[in-house]
């Protein structure tokens, strides 16, 4: 079937609803008139989310979906710059060049691990524990994926835990029309990169499998940062009725990294390539495995039900020191000092089932989206173990027994639904509600058999609410605006002090607030893409930590608002008069941020340390990014401009850096990367590339611990050359 009819039959079935055709199911006939089809082509790599998908509801939010086929980035090194390019208002820390560790948010939140996000695979969770540590130490490889789904803040009302929104890696799905089909990348770069990516899929019948094998090694742009990742997946899919479809996911990620640690800020001016620190170490196993049940119940009921389930680890060793404590040779022992350890044990177990309902009511075609969740989460969190003084990665411990050793269990239940109403054609209103019943435990020592902690519980049930709008402008334009509450529990890490010089306050609070959207989206004929916004988020009960008489106080410190505008355009103007191609075509894109975050109240009554009024710590007031693409036949070139501005790292504004680099402004960078394609028949491919074609030196964090301490630099000028086959 080729394309036009397949947009025959799209725009009959919007006719006979009325309504947004990916949405509903229609067995009336309608007599039509005569209808003039233009064949339209995707502008860009990026999509939205439909009305309705998986039994959630994403009508009325900002969405964003990454279509990998159509996007030209460096895929080797999961170059998130690249990548989430077209994201508007994505703040990246760059200064993990393995690609391991992806660390984005918007909207003025943290970026580290992307713990403002709830992150998923194929729609279920994927980082360390979804409530106490909702960190990220897995990225699935890019070569795996087919496509990233990016909701803001209004995802809070079906995902839960987060002020960032939804976060979900796509992994492909085995060829529907292929008994087997086979594909490989394999990638040659600067410092020693090594990446190959295998997978085979098909179908057999009704049974449809894909699974892969990715390694990726590379000596480092910096000194001492070294690593090697291995990752494996399978995934079986069997459809054993019409209406039943039953499919497993197994994924296993091993890696280790070395750390090398922070700089000064007169040692990235002087040479951003080095290191002090050689015997530093992070690395896993990561085990994730996924069952999921699908149940066509009627024409106009579907249940699916996602279960889920964890068991990893997260292991670092290394010299801790601040970044001007130099690790050296101790002369008393003629050995180097003794090494840190910290482990963590991660078992968690969950399910999520979902039922969509499609329904008439007032001659409209509704739709119900509705659910329930129920996980449990139990972490093993053992630091400041005495380890060895070799420099490899060598997490044993020399005297059996960790300093600090706590156990944390969260059981937690939720209940969510959403409506989209349908007023009329063209207006849809879309409200929800989310329950949510979290329980904390936490016990063990924080100093060794000194201190041990009482079991402490936590027991907390609130609601939140929320609504959205959308509003058919023309076919394929609309208007959208919505309001969600959102809210983060205290994380484990904010619960328990540092060894010793830190208090905790026992009265922590969780985070709440909420998030606001209003934009206008959609495409012109087959030239122009874009989705342009203001937003509005409250973030109240932020958690830092103040000085109160001499002794640093872990509390709520105060109350934050981001405000400010989003904006993604791409265009291609050959297509404004031709459709014509025969010399080629260009796509020019533009995403650019305006972002104003700024602490609106404080805890704090002395007006020297009070923050009412600063900036948000890691919040650029502006992230810009531009490109051009051009393609003629199965060539393409792609140029590629990012621009951020400068940051304050800590919440009272310091200017200038400290002795140790952990506080200070970071001044802003700009980044440049090109690449080419070229496709050989339809079997064979090869990619070449320059990333941050300038030599750009810059830094994007400053750390008080792993992957620090310090001042943490991104990567200078590398290059990548791949050659890829599929069959």
């Amino acid at each position: 079937m080729n394309r036009k009819n397949i947009l025959l039959i799209i725009i009959c079935t919007f006719c006979a609803f009325k309504v947004k055709a990916q949405n509903e199911d229609t067995t009336k006939v309608l007599l039509l008139n005569e209808l003039i089809i233009r064949e339209q082509k995707n502008i860009g790599g990026i999509e939205r989310m439909p009305d309705l998908k998986e039994n959630v509801i994403f009508a009325g939010k900002k969405s964003e979906v990454i279509l990998f086929d159509k996007i030209a980035a460096d895929l080797s090194i999961n170059n998130t710059r690249q990548i989430f390019s077209k994201v508007p208002g994505l703040n990246i820390w760059e200064n993990d060049g393995s690609g391991i560790q992806t660390n984005v948010s918007t909207r003025g939140l943290s970026a580290n691990r992307s713990w403002e996000f709830n992150v998923r695979q194929n729609g279920y969770d994927i980082a360390s524990e979804a409530f106490g540590y909702p960190e990220s130490y897995y990225t699935p490889p890019s070569e795996a994926l087919s496509k990233i789904e990016i909701v803001r803040g209004a995802a809070s009302l079906q995902y839960g835990t987060q002020f960032g929104g939804l976060l979900n890696y796509q992994i492909k799905k085995g060829s529907a029309t292929q008994k087997i089909h086979f594909e490989h990348q394999n990638t040659l770069g600067s410092y020693g990169l090594v990446n190959s990516y295998s997978a085979i899929g098909g179908t057999i019948k009704k049974f449809n499998y894909y699974a892969f094998v990715h390694n990726r090694s590379a000596d480092g742009w910096r000194q001492n940062s070294e690593y090697n990742i291995t990752t494996k997946f399978a995934s079986a899919n069997y459809q054993f009725t019409k209406k039943i479809n039953v499919g497993f996911e197994y994924t296993n990620m091993n890696y280790a990294s070395q750390q090398p640690g922070g700089l000064t800020d007169d040692q990235l001016k002087t040479n951003a390539q080095q290191s002090n620190r050689a015997r530093n170490w992070i690395g896993t196993p990561w085990n994730v495995g996924a069952l999921t049940f699908k149940y066509d119940m009627s024409e106009k009921v579907n249940l699916i039900i996602k279960s889920f389930g964890s068991m990893s680890e997260r292991n670092s060793v290394g010299y801790v020191k601040a970044v001007n404590v130099k690790d050296s040779i101790n002369p008393s022992t003629l050995q180097y000092n003794l090494r840190q350890v910290d482990r963590d044990f991660y078992q968690n177990i969950g399910s999520e089932a979902r039922i969509s309902v499609k329904y008439n009511m007032f001659k409209k075609n509704q739709t119900l989206a509705t659910g329930v969740r129920v996980y449990v989460g139990n972490t093993n969190r053992k630091q400041a173990g005495v380890g060895n003084t070799n420099s490899d990665f060598d997490y044993s411990i020399t005297n059996n027994q960790y300093v600090r050793d706590l156990t944390f269990i969260t059981n937690n239940y939720a209940f969510f639904a959403e409506n989209i109403f349908q007023i009329t054609s063209k207006f849809k209103i879309i409200p929800g509600i989310r329950f949510e019943s979290i329980y904390n435990k936490i016990e063990g020592t924080i100093d060794g058999n000194k201190n041990k902690i009482n079991s402490q519980t936590s027991n907390r049930n609130l609601v939140l609410f929320g609504a959205g709008t959308e509003y058919i402008l023309t076919s394929t334009t609309n208007l959208y605006a919505n309001f969600s509450q959102a809210y983060r529990p205290v994380t484990f890490s904010e619960f328990t002090p540092s060894l010793t010089t830190e208090i905790v306050d026992p009265n922590l609070k969780d985070a709440t607030g909420y998030n606001a959207d209003f934009g206008y989206r959609g495409r012109v004929k087959n030239f122009l893409n874009f989705d342009v916004g203001v937003f509005y988020l409250n973030y109240d009960n932020r958690i830092g930590t103040i000085i109160q008489n001499g002794t640093n106080f872990k509390t709520n410190i105060g109350q934050s608002v981001s405000q400010g505008l989003e904006s993604y355009i791409e265009v291609n103007p050959i297509r404004i008069f031709t459709d014509n191609t025969k010399w080629g075509s260009v796509n020019m894109f533009s995403t650019n941020s305006i972002i104003d975050a700024k602490y609106v109240s404080s805890v704090e009554t002395n007006p020297a340390k009070s923050y009412n009024g600063k900036l948000v710590e890691n919040a650029p007031k502006y992230i810009n990014r531009l490109g051009i693409n051009y393609f003629v036949k199965t060539f393409s070139v792609t140029f590629q401009y990012s621009n951020t501005s400068e940051i304050y790292t800590d919440a009272l504004n310091t200017e200038l850096p400290n002795a140790t680099a952990q506080a200070g402004k970071i001044k802003g960078y700009s980044v440049m990367d090109l690449s080419f394609s070229y496709l050989f028949g339809e079997h064979y491919n090869i990619k070449s590339g320059v990333n941050n074609l300038t030599d750009e030196i810059y830094a994007t964090r400053r750390s008080g611990g792993y992957p620090g301490p310090g001042l943490l630099p991104g990567n200078g000028r590398t290059f990548f050359f791949s050659f890829g086959l599929n069959f």
